[in-house]
């Protein structure tokens, strides 16, 4: 049974390294991106940590009201709140929103995509003080449970240059635990972009 377990963690932790080898190359793939291949050293990582892949029950938001979310440029997106997710960590109860964008849906590429941005006990010492996101998409729900797992959080562009829009992660999804997974901060140059 050991064999088993340490053979799942191997194949996991390889899963998860070569999400992160896929996610340094996009910014590679992107001109419009911050980062360059010098760059690319600088992005950190905490360990793999399969605890914080767990699974949530989804409580799906019906009729939501479409509201402003502001975004670090000091303007605003318009979203739904589509759901509330719900799990547990460690004995811990965690509660997110996800979120869904009004303009997205008329792009057939981001139709399915769902937003969640959070910010966590980490932030400004260990990871980036405005927050890190996960990407989710609407297929991901089955049987109102979804998988989240926070070894993809993310930073947003505004992380590492200035002239990006980033949503602020709304105050529901400020979390009162320290969350060790995902991206940590950026130790590269912040860049100035020429406007």
């Amino acid at each position: 049974m050991s064999c088993l377990a340490s053979k799942n963690k191997l194949s996991y932790n390889d899963a998860l390294l070569q999400y992160r080898k896929t996610y340094k190359q996009s910014f590679l793939d992107d001109e419009r991106a911050p980062l360059k291949e010098e760059d690319l050293v600088h992005l950190n990582f905490f360990e793999p940590d399969p605890s914080w892949r767990m699974e949530c029950t989804c409580q799906r938001v019906h009729d939501a009201v479409p509201f402003e979310m502001p975004l670090y440029s000091n303007i605003t997106r318009t979203y739904i709140v589509y759901s509330i997710l719900h799990c547990n960590h460690r004995g811990q109860k965690i509660s997110l929103h996800t979120y869904k964008s009004i303009a997205q849906p008329s792009n057939p590429l981001y139709s399915q995509y769902l937003f969640l941005p959070f910010k966590d006990n980490t932030n400004g010492e260990e990871t980036y003080g405005g927050g890190r996101y996960i990407d989710l998409k609407i297929s991901d729900i089955v049987n109102d449970k979804v998988i989240i797992d926070f070894n993809h959080s993310y930073n947003p562009w505004c992380a590492y240059s200035d002239g990006y829009n980033c949503p602020i992660p709304p105050v529901e999804n400020h979390l009162s635990i320290p969350v060790r997974a995902g991206e940590k901060m950026y130790t590269g140059t912040y860049k100035e972009r020429s406007k």
